[in-house]
């Protein structure tokens, strides 16, 4: 069997793999956008849900260069990121904590459609499939981004909770000092008082 065959066979499987992956990812990205609290979060899993309909589309054109039928093989990698997803939703309630997990389960997904792309594209590049390797990389440029807006989306959110967990403790401090000094301001009236009872007793 020549090389250009086997490259080809070895193409079209991580093809389809990445096809059933970005369909999954259809149907898992319209959950966590409403499970998300902040609406910067909700808004790009809503535009990324988009973009991934888009990125199905292009894997089919891909198919199509090397004229193959499109349709997938279930990727096993996927499901378990998906499911940690899911896991974020369940376990927690709406909230900071939660969207800071919800990030956490969608940069896995990022990361692991960034390598796979990585790969198509050296593979398509290899068998001189020019047509598959532009539309691969425009998906692989789009995940990317995706993954840059989520870490700052996910900077955001860990600094407002800095910030509240500061204004708390600030809060809690003034507090403290206000009973410290009405404890003080007690024990200088009671003394005061003592001594003008002595001081009448004389």
């Amino acid at each position: 069997m020549a090389m250009k065959e086997t490259l080809n066979g070895v193409f079209e499987e991580e093809i389809r793999d990445l096809y059933d992956a970005e369909k999954q990812l259809v149907k898992a990205l319209p959950k966590m956008a409403k499970a998300a609290q902040a609406e910067e979060l909700r808004q790009g899993f809503q535009e990324h849900t988009e973009q991934t309909k888009g990125q199905v589309a292009r894997l089919e054109e891909v198919f199509q260069s090397i004229g193959a039928k499109p349709r997938g093989k279930t990727c096993e990698a996927m499901k378990g990121l998906v499911a940690e997803g899911q896991d974020a939703m369940s376990e927690l309630d709406a909230g900071e904590l939660r969207d800071i997990m919800l990030i956490g389960a969608a940069k896995r997904v990022e990361h692991y459609e960034m390598a796979a792309y990585q790969t198509v594209i050296r593979l398509a590049e290899a068998l001189g499939n020019d047509t598959a390797a532009e539309l691969l990389r425009e998906t692989l440029n789009e995940e990317e981004e995706t993954d840059q807006r989520l870490t700052s989306v996910c900077d955001e959110i860990l600094e407002a909770v800095g910030s509240g967990a500061e204004e708390d403790e600030g809060e809690e401090m003034e507090g403290e000092e206000g009973a410290e000094e009405e404890q003080t301001t007690s024990r200088r009236a009671t003394a005061g008082g003592s001594k003008t009872r002595k001081a009448g007793g004389r």
